[in-house]
């Protein structure tokens, strides 16, 4: 009697320990709405705060690598920060926009995107300069939302 107790005590948590968890469906529209949305915020960011508003979308970890245009190979983010202070110096304005944007969901906390941006920039002897890059990379969800973690950029003729 014992025994056939035990067993029944013991059935269900055999059962329920070896189900297989549900595998969760990718939701692509869902991380590509968030990740336009962090790319609306990012280039806000920076027509309000300049060049250094990237720091934000910027992922800091040892895994960020960028090629920046001009640029034959990656370099880290201690870098970029260094080139976007430098640079921010000689804005007095500058905008931001996607032309066109393409987002590949990986999973709820990969994506890659490519895409080609407008931009607008006044420098500080109010020469304006309108410009287009391409480029394309990687992005990963952290605790603080969407961050770029790696890729390249062009200007465009």
């Amino acid at each position: 009697m014992k025994l056939i107790r035990l067993f029944t005590l013991l059935l269900p948590i055999l059962f329920f320990s070896c189900k297989k968890e549900p595998s969760k469906t990718l939701d692509k529209s869902q991380v590509i709405s968030e990740i336009e949305t962090m790319f609306d915020a990012y280039h806000e960011a920076i027509k309000q705060n300049g060049l250094p508003a990237e720091f934000d979308y910027l992922d800091d970890s040892d895994d960020f690598f960028w090629v920046p245009p001009g640029y034959k190979s990656a370099i880290k983010y201690d870098s970029i920060k260094t080139i976007l202070i430098q640079n921010n110096k000689s804005i007095q304005s500058i905008s931001f926009e996607f032309e066109a944007l393409e987002i590949f969901p990986l999973s709820s906390e990969i994506a890659n995107y490519s895409g080609i941006v407008k931009g607008e920039m006044i420098d500080t002897s109010q020469t304006i300069s309108n410009f287009k890059i391409i480029e394309s990379g990687t992005l990963i969800k952290r605790a603080d939302g969407w961050k770029l973690l790696n890729g390249q950029s062009r200007n465009l003729d």
